[in-house]
């Protein structure tokens, strides 16, 4: 009869636990334990480890179930009372080598999600549905029924297939995956085989996830989700990474907290003030406004404070909402010429000119202005270009001999 529980309590066991049973309480402890994923859960990682120890050697379980722990640490074993390591026990029951999530790690499951300026400016949740690997639950990622299987014939239990090839006068030893056990070097029989995965251990399944985006979160920035990447027996399953891409805006550009847009003026505007509406990413409405007097140069940059992106964990604290303000000039001959002599009044006075009477036209030559179309003017070079080789390529002018 037992005497003390202690350590089938602490794995979550009876007493009369096999030692399959031993092991599977084991594995799914201390994977939730261990130190690299629980970084305060040492001290129960510790004792998972200590309890698995004794119980899965037959002479120190028979020790403990006689006499508990304390016949343990007195050395009831012939072996002394102490406790190895926990993390060899780690490693020796998972075949490891080093830290958990850097070897015994499944592999991440990258997703980019398209998002627009507005979710960023706003915060949204979006749904995303993804296909993964999941352990099977009917066989418990075995493959088949529990102590059926068998060393694959094929691969001797090795997993690797070698065969021999001749080229030329080499022989050369190739070595390939076995095919028949898939690599794992053993496998069931058609009977054993688990109805459910059929040996494979893992099934597809869909999974929905809510994707949680920020105030103020950036293009390429990455959500992970811990833990639910394809499962696979063995494995800490790995993250899942969403890599937000955001869309192109018809009115904003993103400059880190800041927002950029363009604006229009008529030239009336530019010198004599404007009130525009400008419509904001959360659907409000600023007046946008100059004060009569205060001329708006083309290319010249106004900026709002308060009115730019929120900032990621600081929502309530804004950049600024920069407006790159371009002036649209009047077309050709808008104006008789008596008013623009009306209208030169109100402007300021031209520079200074030189007496035009003292003025030698013989030491000026007058220059009109025309517009100025380079697109035009580099096709015509094209085509010279085009001319000139075809010249050369037949050789140029050519005296005629008789």
């Amino acid at each position: 009869m037992v005497k003390e529980t202690g350590f089938y309590d602490m794995l979550g066991v009876k007493s009369s636990a096999s030692a399959e049973e031993l092991k599977k309480a084991y594995r799914k402890l201390a994977l939730k334990y261990h130190p690299d994923k629980n970084p305060t859960e040492g001290e129960k990682f510790k004792q998972i480890s200590q309890a698995y120890e004794i119980l899965s050697d037959t002479q120190k379980r028979e020790v403990y179930d006689r006499g508990g722990e304390k016949a343990i640490k007195e050395g009831g074993t012939g072996g002394g009372g102490g406790f190895t390591s926990p993390m060899d026990i780690f490693d020796m029951f998972f075949g490891g080598g080093g830290r958990m999530h850097r070897e015994r790690k499944g592999k991440n499951m990258v997703h980019t999600l398209s998002v627009s300026l507005e979710e960023l400016y706003n915060g949204s949740t979006r749904k995303l549905c993804l296909q993964k690997n999941i352990i099977c639950d009917r066989c418990e990622g075995r493959g088949g029924r529990k102590e059926a299987v068998e060393m694959c014939p094929c691969c001797q239990g090795t997993g690797v297939q070698v065969q021999f090839k001749i080229l030329g006068s080499m022989l050369q030893q190739v070595s390939t995956i076995c095919m028949a056990c898939h690599g794992q070097g053993q496998r069931f029989s058609q009977k054993d085989k688990c109805k459910a995965c059929g040996a494979r251990k893992i099934l597809r399944q869909k999974k929905s996830l809510e994707v949680h985006i920020d105030r103020g979160m950036k293009d390429g920035q990455k959500i992970i989700f811990h833990g639910e990447g394809d499962q696979e027996p063995g494995l800490e399953p790995g993250d899942v990474i969403i890599v937000l891409d955001q869309r192109t805006h018809p009115v904003f550009n993103r400059e880190g907290e800041h927002l950029t847009m363009s604006m229009e003026l008529q030239l009336v505007e530019a010198l004599c003030g404007f009130r525009k509406p400008v419509q904001t990413l959360d659907n409000r409405t600023l007046l946008i406004t100059s004060h009569p007097g205060e001329p708006i140069r083309p290319g010249s940059r106004k900026c709002i404070i308060n009115e730019g992106m929120p900032l990621h964990r600081q929502p309530f604290e804004k950049g600024r909402l920069i407006i790159v303000f371009t002036v649209v000039f009047p077309e050709k001959n808008f104006l008789p010429l008596n008013n623009l002599k009306v209208l030169e009044r109100y402007l300021p006075g031209r520079m200074e000119e030189e007496d035009s009477e003292s003025m030698d036209d013989d030491l000026y030559i007058y220059a009109d202005l025309e517009d100025c179309d380079l697109s035009r003017e580099r096709r015509r070079h094209r085509v010279h270009d085009v001319e000139d080789e075809d010249f050369h390529s037949r050789g140029g002018i050519q005296c005629q001999t008789s």
